[in-house]
């Protein structure tokens, strides 16, 4: 699982929620970094922030979604930012899932269990 976050306490918790089920995570911190991990990497899932700097979640998204080589991997944004124009926008950029930091251990594991089968 690639995660993309900027926030070293979401990382470590997700991480270890992560970990503790099973999963192996590699991070990005920031989406330019997830971009190029995502093509080196082809990881099952990817986890993305949006608010970033250099490069947004929805860019990061929009690119991964649209590249032949990294198309068919899922990406599930985890963000703060919880209006539905957001999560309309983010799934218009190729996102899979939304979920709503702070998120609950059952949410992310099911939310990834979900897109992994």
């Amino acid at each position: 699982i690639l995660m993309i976050d900027d926030s070293p306490t979401e990382i470590v918790v997700a991480k270890g929620v992560l970990e503790g089920n099973g999963h192996t995570v590699i991070t990005a911190a920031n989406g330019a970094e997830g971009v190029e991990k995502a093509k080196a990497e082809k990881p099952d899932v990817i986890l993305m922030d949006i608010v970033m700097p250099d490069m947004n979640g929805f860019k990061a998204t929009r690119q991964i979604s649209k590249d032949p080589d990294t198309s068919s991997i899922p990406i599930i944004v985890m963000s703060s930012k919880d209006q539905d124009t957001d999560k309309e926008w983010a799934k218009r950029q190729g996102a899979t899932d939304y979920l709503v930091k702070t998120v609950k251990e059952d949410d992310l594991m099911a939310a990834v269990n979900g897109v992994l089968g």
